[in-house]
Protein backbone atom coordinates (compact mmCIF):
# COMPACT_ATOMS: atom_id res chain seq x y z
CA UNK A 1 0.00 0.00 0.00
CA UNK A 2 1.03 3.80 -0.32
CA UNK A 3 2.30 5.79 2.20
CA UNK A 4 -0.44 8.99 2.63
CA UNK A 5 0.85 12.01 4.03
CA UNK A 6 -1.79 14.83 4.15
CA UNK A 7 -0.60 17.82 1.71
CA UNK A 8 -1.34 19.90 4.76
CA UNK A 9 1.40 18.93 6.55
CA UNK A 10 3.65 17.54 3.87
CA UNK A 11 6.15 20.94 3.93
CA UNK A 12 6.27 20.85 7.54
CA UNK A 13 7.24 17.40 8.56
CA UNK A 14 9.58 17.29 5.16
CA UNK A 15 11.50 20.58 6.73
CA UNK A 16 11.83 17.96 10.23
CA UNK A 17 12.53 15.49 8.26
CA UNK A 18 10.12 13.43 9.16
CA UNK A 19 8.01 13.04 5.68
CA UNK A 20 8.07 9.57 5.07
CA UNK A 21 7.59 6.12 7.30
CA UNK A 22 11.22 5.27 8.57
CA UNK A 23 11.63 8.42 9.89
CA UNK A 24 8.42 8.18 11.29
CA UNK A 25 9.51 5.03 13.02
CA UNK A 26 12.86 6.07 14.15
CA UNK A 27 12.12 9.25 15.59
CA UNK A 28 12.80 9.04 19.81
CA UNK A 29 9.53 10.24 21.60
CA UNK A 30 8.04 10.09 25.11
CA UNK A 31 4.93 7.29 25.26
CA UNK A 32 1.65 9.24 26.21
CA UNK A 33 0.55 5.86 28.39
CA UNK A 34 1.76 2.53 28.63
CA UNK A 35 2.01 0.13 25.36
CA UNK A 36 -0.96 -2.00 24.20
CA UNK A 37 0.24 -5.54 24.53
CA UNK A 38 -2.77 -7.67 24.07
CA UNK A 39 -3.05 -8.86 20.06
CA UNK A 40 0.83 -10.28 20.17
CA UNK A 41 2.37 -7.56 19.05
CA UNK A 42 2.50 -4.10 20.49
CA UNK A 43 0.91 -0.68 19.87
CA UNK A 44 2.04 3.02 21.36
CA UNK A 45 1.19 6.44 20.94
CA UNK A 46 3.50 9.39 20.90
CA UNK A 47 2.99 13.22 21.78
CA UNK A 48 4.83 15.09 18.46
CA UNK A 49 5.43 18.72 18.43
CA UNK A 50 6.53 20.99 15.32
CA UNK A 51 6.50 24.55 15.26
CA UNK A 52 3.18 24.75 17.06
CA UNK A 53 1.50 22.14 15.33
CA UNK A 54 0.71 19.21 17.55
CA UNK A 55 0.43 15.83 16.75
CA UNK A 56 -0.09 12.34 18.04
CA UNK A 57 2.36 9.75 16.53
CA UNK A 58 1.07 6.11 16.65
CA UNK A 59 3.39 3.07 16.06
CA UNK A 60 2.67 -0.62 16.19
CA UNK A 61 4.37 -3.99 15.38
CA UNK A 62 2.04 -7.36 14.73
CA UNK A 63 -0.65 -5.93 16.41
CA UNK A 64 -3.13 -7.42 13.73
CA UNK A 65 -6.95 -7.30 13.99
CA UNK A 66 -9.35 -9.81 11.08
CA UNK A 67 -11.49 -8.08 9.10
CA UNK A 68 -13.64 -8.33 6.12
CA UNK A 69 -11.35 -6.47 4.68
CA UNK A 70 -8.37 -8.14 5.44
CA UNK A 71 -9.34 -11.66 6.91
CA UNK A 72 -6.21 -13.25 7.46
CA UNK A 73 -5.35 -10.26 10.06
CA UNK A 74 -4.03 -6.43 8.90
CA UNK A 75 -2.63 -3.59 11.48
CA UNK A 76 -5.74 -1.80 13.16
CA UNK A 77 -4.31 1.35 12.07
CA UNK A 78 -5.21 0.20 8.29
CA UNK A 79 -9.10 0.28 9.58
CA UNK A 80 -8.47 3.42 11.21
CA UNK A 81 -7.25 4.93 8.31
CA UNK A 82 -9.60 3.83 6.34
CA UNK A 83 -12.39 4.97 8.51
CA UNK A 84 -10.93 8.50 9.27
CA UNK A 85 -10.45 8.66 4.81
CA UNK A 86 -14.33 7.61 4.82
CA UNK A 87 -15.51 10.02 7.64
CA UNK A 88 -13.89 12.81 5.63
CA UNK A 89 -15.41 11.95 2.43
CA UNK A 90 -18.77 11.80 4.20
CA UNK A 91 -18.52 14.82 5.95
CA UNK A 92 -19.01 13.98 9.64
CA UNK A 93 -16.52 15.51 11.91
CA UNK A 94 -13.81 13.89 12.95
CA UNK A 95 -10.05 13.72 13.68
CA UNK A 96 -7.79 13.61 10.83
CA UNK A 97 -5.16 12.04 9.52
CA UNK A 98 -1.19 13.53 8.75
CA UNK A 99 0.20 9.87 7.66
CA UNK A 100 -0.47 6.93 7.28
CA UNK A 101 1.96 3.50 5.94
CA UNK A 102 2.75 0.34 6.81
CA UNK A 103 5.45 -1.97 6.34
CA UNK A 104 6.69 -5.78 6.68
CA UNK A 105 10.40 -6.19 7.82
CA UNK A 106 11.66 -9.45 8.37
CA UNK A 107 8.28 -11.10 9.31
CA UNK A 108 7.33 -8.41 11.38
CA UNK A 109 4.54 -5.78 10.18
CA UNK A 110 4.79 -1.81 11.28
CA UNK A 111 2.44 0.23 11.03
CA UNK A 112 2.41 4.27 11.67
CA UNK A 113 -0.71 6.33 11.94
CA UNK A 114 -0.13 9.98 12.92
CA UNK A 115 -3.35 12.33 13.52
CA UNK A 116 -3.47 15.67 14.15
CA UNK A 117 -4.07 16.59 17.82
CA UNK A 118 -6.93 18.15 18.73
CA UNK A 119 -5.42 21.18 21.00
CA UNK A 120 -7.88 23.63 22.16
CA UNK A 121 -10.66 21.16 22.15
CA UNK A 122 -12.23 19.22 25.13
CA UNK A 123 -13.70 16.19 25.30
CA UNK A 124 -17.27 15.39 26.73
CA UNK A 125 -15.74 13.36 29.44
CA UNK A 126 -14.12 16.39 31.01
CA UNK A 127 -16.60 18.83 30.34
CA UNK A 128 -19.03 16.27 32.16
CA UNK A 129 -16.86 16.39 35.39
CA UNK A 130 -17.10 20.20 35.94
CA UNK A 131 -21.04 20.18 34.38
CA UNK A 132 -22.09 21.72 37.63
CA UNK A 133 -19.34 24.54 37.17
CA UNK A 134 -20.72 25.29 33.60
CA UNK A 135 -24.03 27.79 32.97
CA UNK A 136 -27.37 26.59 31.39
CA UNK A 137 -26.27 28.61 28.00
CA UNK A 138 -23.21 26.05 28.43
CA UNK A 139 -25.18 22.81 29.08
CA UNK A 140 -27.36 23.74 26.32
CA UNK A 141 -25.05 24.06 23.87
CA UNK A 142 -22.83 21.51 24.46
CA UNK A 143 -25.86 19.29 24.38
CA UNK A 144 -27.01 20.57 20.94
CA UNK A 145 -23.42 19.86 19.20
CA UNK A 146 -23.21 16.25 20.51
CA UNK A 147 -26.91 15.80 18.72
CA UNK A 148 -25.92 17.68 15.60
CA UNK A 149 -23.01 15.21 15.74
CA UNK A 150 -24.87 12.42 16.07
CA UNK A 151 -27.83 13.22 13.75
CA UNK A 152 -24.81 13.43 10.99
CA UNK A 153 -22.86 10.34 11.75
CA UNK A 154 -26.36 8.23 11.81
CA UNK A 155 -27.27 10.59 8.51
CA UNK A 156 -24.45 9.39 6.80
CA UNK A 157 -25.51 5.72 7.51
CA UNK A 158 -22.77 5.22 10.10
CA UNK A 159 -21.99 3.07 13.51
CA UNK A 160 -19.02 4.91 15.58
CA UNK A 161 -19.50 1.67 17.72
CA UNK A 162 -17.69 3.54 20.65
CA UNK A 163 -20.44 7.31 20.91
CA UNK A 164 -18.26 7.24 24.59
CA UNK A 165 -18.10 10.73 26.17
CA UNK A 166 -14.41 10.57 25.96
CA UNK A 167 -14.56 9.97 22.16
CA UNK A 168 -16.46 12.99 21.37
CA UNK A 169 -14.80 16.43 21.78
CA UNK A 170 -15.68 19.96 21.35
CA UNK A 171 -14.83 24.02 20.85
CA UNK A 172 -16.51 26.58 21.65
CA UNK A 173 -17.26 29.05 18.55
CA UNK A 174 -18.54 32.36 18.88
CA UNK A 175 -22.31 30.49 18.17
CA UNK A 176 -22.29 28.14 21.04
CA UNK A 177 -19.87 24.35 20.41
CA UNK A 178 -18.91 22.73 17.53
CA UNK A 179 -18.70 18.45 17.99
CA UNK A 180 -16.09 16.12 16.00
CA UNK A 181 -15.20 12.21 17.04
CA UNK A 182 -11.95 10.44 17.56
CA UNK A 183 -10.87 6.58 18.06
CA UNK A 184 -12.66 5.52 14.48
CA UNK A 185 -11.54 1.54 14.39
CA UNK A 186 -14.86 0.39 15.36
CA UNK A 187 -16.98 1.64 13.34
CA UNK A 188 -18.92 -0.01 10.57
CA UNK A 189 -22.19 0.82 8.42
CA UNK A 190 -25.57 1.11 9.90
CA UNK A 191 -26.90 -1.87 8.44
CA UNK A 192 -30.29 -2.44 10.88
CA UNK A 193 -32.12 0.87 11.22
CA UNK A 194 -33.09 1.72 14.01
CA UNK A 195 -31.89 -1.29 16.36
CA UNK A 196 -28.07 -0.19 15.07
CA UNK A 197 -28.71 3.57 15.98
CA UNK A 198 -29.94 3.09 19.74
CA UNK A 199 -27.43 0.73 20.45
CA UNK A 200 -24.83 3.32 19.06
CA UNK A 201 -26.05 6.25 21.26
CA UNK A 202 -27.43 4.30 24.38
CA UNK A 203 -23.77 4.18 25.72
CA UNK A 204 -23.51 7.63 25.55
CA UNK A 205 -26.41 8.15 28.20
CA UNK A 206 -25.25 5.31 30.24
CA UNK A 207 -21.87 7.55 30.37
CA UNK A 208 -23.32 10.57 31.03
CA UNK A 209 -25.33 10.32 34.51
CA UNK A 210 -24.79 14.36 34.63
CA UNK A 211 -27.67 14.93 31.88
CA UNK A 212 -31.19 15.51 33.71
CA UNK A 213 -34.06 14.26 32.02
CA UNK A 214 -34.85 17.81 30.20
CA UNK A 215 -31.14 17.66 28.68
CA UNK A 216 -31.72 14.39 27.86
CA UNK A 217 -35.14 15.60 25.50
CA UNK A 218 -32.83 18.48 24.31
CA UNK A 219 -30.30 15.72 23.13
CA UNK A 220 -33.18 13.92 21.20
CA UNK A 221 -34.74 16.47 20.08
CA UNK A 222 -31.95 17.70 18.32
CA UNK A 223 -31.06 14.18 16.42
CA UNK A 224 -34.47 13.45 15.72
CA UNK A 225 -35.36 17.16 14.42
CA UNK A 226 -38.35 16.61 16.51
CA UNK A 227 -39.92 19.58 19.15
CA UNK A 228 -39.07 18.46 22.60
CA UNK A 229 -42.19 17.49 23.33
CA UNK A 230 -42.80 14.97 20.59
CA UNK A 231 -44.08 11.89 21.21
CA UNK A 232 -41.37 10.36 18.78
CA UNK A 233 -38.93 11.12 21.73
CA UNK A 234 -41.12 9.40 24.06
CA UNK A 235 -40.80 6.12 22.12
CA UNK A 236 -37.02 6.51 21.80
CA UNK A 237 -37.13 7.33 25.83
CA UNK A 238 -38.25 3.87 25.74
CA UNK A 239 -36.05 2.10 23.60
CA UNK A 240 -32.67 3.27 24.95
CA UNK A 241 -33.80 2.86 28.74
CA UNK A 242 -34.51 -0.95 27.31
CA UNK A 243 -31.42 -1.22 26.02
CA UNK A 244 -29.53 0.52 28.97
CA UNK A 245 -31.48 -2.27 31.19
CA UNK A 246 -30.25 -4.64 29.36
CA UNK A 247 -26.78 -3.50 29.36
CA UNK A 248 -26.81 -2.72 33.08
CA UNK A 249 -28.25 -6.74 33.85
CA UNK A 250 -25.59 -8.53 32.29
Amino acid sequence: MTDFLAAEDRVLLERHGLGNFEALWAKQLEAVDEPNTARGGWSSVFRLDLEGHGYYLKRQSNYLTRTLHAPFGEPSFAREFRNISRYENLGIPALKAAFFGERKVDGEVRAILLTRALDGWDDLESLLQRWSQLSEPEHSAIIQACGQLARRLHAARQVHGCFYPKHIFLQATASGYQAQLIDLEKTRPLLLGLRDRVKDLEPLLRRAPQWSDPQVREWLAVYLDQPVASSLIDRWLLRLGARRGYKEAR
